[in-house]
């Protein structure tokens, strides 16, 4: 049996920017955006993955007191939900004996799952299951959930036919999304924590609008806008029709609840021929209601490469400077290209009284690069203060005296200066409770050239997945969306330096870093060999050379500070090599 539908069902894509762990703030968000929805006359509001508890949860989830206490929290969601359905992301366990052991784990733990819950009229209508668990990059899944298996469950929702998924089930053909389709649904609401990578927000779309095509139904996708230690999520929220089209979109790093109304006209089959359920046996939500006038539609913009990758840095630094209970941050002032970029986003994030520059200069720096500091301070509107290092540094030479007689002046040296810095700035730290940033850019990282426990120290490394080269780009890009000199020119133009020794150069140690960058992006980022490398045309002596510092130097890496993910091999969670490792392909 057949008949024709025509409805409308209004949508709400509730992007907010969840606290892990914090379940009293998040269920606080929820209940704020879930009646900001229902007043604009949503039949539904979609929050993202495993909103509840936060994403990633890590191991949060092994403990049992967690888990029942975000069970806890949905059953508060649902108590208070009304005639707007909402969907939301929890931990889901399959043994309810799980949650009254708390303090007697058992030896086989239960089935955990990635969860998403519908709730409405003051009570959990359905959950669903996450059935596709991603396992790979920064994702481990598979650690902590067990993946849901259970036939598609449709919502009748103001006489809609609505299914549930989450994420990953989306990124596949004849996966979750053609199941709830083949049974009967005409919308599907896909629930996601998606981090940012470069490039990632046109490939996300990109894959909505094929499952929409594939499916012949609307899909509305709701992504979170938040930084979790390394992690940025950057929103972009969006709402495809039935071709692929794009309906609506939010807009990118901002919270935002993207209302939509989205047309449902199609013939719809009572029964299909495998008996699973269809749009005439689903659960029942709410009935269609008059809709006010039709919403306004929008679109957002989607920004280019730079503007984004200066958005994630700016959202990843001020949500984890403020998620750990920091207002203000202070960082050493070179004069150099890395110090500059790590203060102009400080100062976006954070504001310009909470940030503070210090320039500590040696007898080695230049009056230039103390001139560029205090211009690059006074452009910016920020506090600098200048603390000379030359009475601890000779202070370190006299005591070593001795220890180190008949041995010649080396890199032991230079690191001395670099550790003075160091404990500089985080003896500010400590008088001041002022959270110290790192300016160490991917390039140097990769390569070793840094000073373990001086230019190293800090709670965050911001620009810890940006290579130099793009450290140029994004300065720039700073200088002209403000239409003046933010960085100074000087900064931008002269070469660079740790300014360690007489006249020393970045180069007098490094490749140039157009060279340098691109070994390391096939290296580091692409996994390639160093004879793929050499294949592709690069110098042989020099990917050798380059691979070497690379693999030579994890041990290093394994101890920096987190820093902002924007590419889809960070060092981090993303590239886990063995510190002790003896490969060298």
């Amino acid at each position: 049996m057949t008949q024709t539908r025509a409805a409308v069902i209004r949508v709400g894509l509730a992007q907010i920017n969840p606290r892990v762990g914090d379940l009293a703030h998040n269920l606080a968000q929820i209940e704020t955006f879930a009646a900001r929805a229902e007043a604009a006359g949503c039949d539904l509001v979609a929050f993202p993955e495993l909103t509840l508890s936060g994403y990633p949860p890590e191991d949060l989830v092994l403990k049992a007191g967690f888990v029942a206490d975000n069970r806890a929290a949905l059953e508060k969601v649902a108590a208070r939900s009304g005639r707007c359905a909402i969907v939301v992301g929890f931990v889901d366990t399959a043994d309810d004996a799980f949650i009254e052991q708390q303090t007697q784990p058992s030896a086989n733990p239960p089935r955990l799952f990635n969860a998403a819950a519908l709730c409405a009229n003051g009570a959990v209508l359905g959950v669903y299951h996450k059935q596709l668990l991603p396992n790979y990059a920064v994702f481990d899944e598979a650690r902590y959930f067990a993946a849901g298996h259970e036939d598609a469950t449709l919502y009748n929702v103001a006489g809609v036919a609505v299914a549930i998924t989450i994420c990953e089930d989306i990124w596949v053909s004849d996966g979750p999304v053609a199941r709830a389709r083949a049974a009967g649904a005409q919308l599907c609401i896909n629930i996601n924590g998606s981090p940012f990578e470069r490039a990632k927000s046109g490939e996300r779309e990109r894959t909505v609008a094929e499952r929409a095509r594939e499916t012949s139904m609307p899909i509305a996708y709701v992504n979170q806008v938040c930084g979790q230690d390394e992690l940025v999520f950057d929103g972009g929220s969006v709402v495809v029709d039935s071709d692929g089209g794009v309906m609506a979109r939010a807009a990118h790093f901002v919270e935002e609840l993207l209302v939509v109304d989205v047309p449902i006209t199609e013939r719809v089959v009572a029964q299909n021929a495998t008996g699973v359920t269809t749009v005439a046996t689903a659960v029942a939500v709410s009935t269609p209601l008059a809709k006010s006038a039709p919403v306004a539609k929008r679109i957002a913009e989607v920004t280019d490469d730079y503007e984004r990758i200066l958005a994630a840095l700016a959202l990843g630094t001020r949500d984890y400077v403020h998620k750990n209970g920091f207002t203000d941050v202070v960082l050493g002032l070179s004069g150099g290209i890395d110090s500059a970029l790590v203060a102009a986003i400080a100062v976006e994030a954070l504001g310009a009284t909470h940030v503070h520059g210090v320039s500590m200069p040696s007898r080695y720096s230049s009056d230039g690069s103390q001139t560029d500091a205090a211009d690059l301070a006074r452009n910016l509107g920020i506090d600098m203060r200048t603390i000379p290092i030359e009475p601890a540094f000779a202070a370190y030479l006299q005591m070593t005296s001795d220890a180190f007689a008949g041995r010649p002046a080396d890199l032991t040296e230079e690191n001395l200066q670099s550790r003075v810095r160091g404990t500089t700035l985080m003896a500010l730290s400590n008088k001041f409770g002022w959270m110290v940033l790192t300016t160490g850019n991917k390039s140097e990282l990769a390569v070793g050239y840094f000073t373990l426990y001086g230019d190293s120290v800090g709670g965050f490394a911001m620009i810890k997945d940006i290579f130099k080269t793009d450290v140029y780009a994004l300065s720039h890009r700073i200088n002209e969306r403000a239409g003046r000199e933010i960085i100074p020119t000087a900064t931008l133009t002269k070469a660079p330096s740790a300014e360690l020794r007489p006249d020393q150069r970045d180069d007098q140690s490094l490749p140039p870093y157009d060279v340098l960058d691109a070994v390391l992006a096939l290296y580091v980022e692409q996994d390639c060999t160093a004879a793929e490398i050499i294949a592709l045309g690069h110098d042989e002596s020099l990917v050798r050379r380059i691979v070497r510092l690379v693999d030579n130097n994890e041990y290093k890496r394994r101890q920096l500070a987190p820093g902002v993910r924007v590419t889809s091999k960070a060092f981090g969670k993303d590239r886990r090599l063995p510190i002790t490792n003896s490969y060298r392909g």
